[in-house]
C-alpha cells in the first residue's frame, strides 16, 4: 500500500502511540481521522493538521460511535483503506489482593475497551472496506492492530491487561484468514516499555529503572519507533497474521 493513497482511521489518536502513528501518516501524505475519548486535545490536534487530518469523538466499544467515525472519514476523504488500534487502558490488579479477589468490574472495563473495543472497530472497518476497489496487488485494506509483551510475559497484577492484549494477539491470524478473502490484511504490534503519557506520571527513577532493564537499545522505546513499524506494515504486502514484538528484546520478569 502507497502512504500516499492511505485514507486511516487511527484510534487513541489523540496522545501517545497514536498520536505519533497519526502524525507520522500526515507526514507521509496519508489523510486520517483519530478517534479519542478526549475531546479537547483530539480536536486541537486535528486543527494543526486540518488539510489531512480530522476528528472523530469515539468510544471504540460503541457500535454507534465507531460507524459514525468511518462514515466521516469516508465522507472527508472518500474511503478507508487503513485501521489502526491504539486504543487501550491498563488497571493493575491482583486476582487476590489486600481488599480481597479483584473486582470483575475492574477486569470487564479492560477487556471490553481493549480487546472488544478492537474487534469492534475491525469488524466495522472490514465492513467498509470491503467496497473498495483494489490496488494492483488485490488489497482493499491494512488493519494494524496493538497488543503489548504483556500478551507473552505478563506480570503479577496484570492479568486483566495480559488477557485483553493475549486476546489479541489470539484473534489477529483468524481474522487474517477470513479478511484475505476480501483482500485485507491483518497484523498486530507488541510494543514493550514506550514513553507515552501513560508514563508520565512516574518519578525519573522510576522510569530510569524499567529502560536499564531493557537489553538493547537500553531506554524505553519512542511513539516514533512504534508508528514507523506501523507504516512498515501498511507497505510491505507480506505482513499479514502476524504479531511482531517491538521491545529491545526485554522480556519482563514476574514483577
Amino acid at each position: 500500500m502507497k502512504i500516499g493513497e492511505v485514507v486511516a482511521l487511527v484510534t487513541g489518536g489523540a496522545s501517545g502511540l497514536g498520536e505519533a502513528t497519526a502524525l507520522e501518516m500526515v507526514r507521509a501524505g496519508a489523510k486520517v481521522v483519530i478517534t479519542d475519548i478526549d475531546a479537547a486535545k483530539g480536536e486541537a490536534l486535528a486543527a494543526a493538521h486540518a488539510d489531512r487530518m480530522a476528528f472523530a469523538r469515539a468510544d471504540v466499544t460503541s457500535e454507534e460511535d465507531i460507524r459514525a467515525a468511518i462514515r466521516k472519514t469516508v465522507d472527508r476523504f472518500g474511503k478507508i483503506n487503513a485501521a489502526v488500534n491504539c486504543a487501550g487502558v491498563p488497571d493493575a490488579g491482583k486476582i487476590f489482593g489486600k481488599k480481597g479477589p479483584l473486582p470483575l468490574a475492574s477486569f470487564n472495563k479492560v477487556v471490553q475497551i481493549n480487546l472488544v473495543g478492537t474487534l469492534n472497530v475491525i469488524r466495522l472497518a472490514v465492513e467498509q472496506m470491503v467496497q473498495n476497489a483494489p490496488n494492483e496487488e488485490g488489497e482493499k485494506g491494512v488493519i494494524v492492530n496493538t497488543a503489548s509483551i504483556a500478551a507473552f510475559d505478563g506480570q503479577i497484577g496484570q492479568a486483566a491487561y495480559a488477557a485483553s492484549k493475549g486476546g489479541i494477539v489470539g484473534m489477529t491470524l483468524p481474522i487474517a484468514r477470513e479478511c484475505a478473502d476480501y483482500g485485507i490484511r491483518v497484523a498486530t504490534v507488541a510494543p514493550g516499555l514506550f514513553d507515552t503519557p501513560l508514563m508520565a506520571g512516574m518519578p525519573a527513577a522510576v522510569k530510569q529503572s524499567m529502560a536499564e532493564g531493557v537489553p538493547f537499545p537500553r531506554r524505553l522505546g519512542r511513539p516514533a519507533e512504534f508508528a514507523g513499524m506501523v507504516m512498515y506494515i501498511l507497505e510491505n504486502a507480506m505482513l499479514n497474521g502476524c504479531c511482531i514484538r517491538l521491545d529491545g528484546a526485554l522480556r519482563m520478569p514476574p514483577r
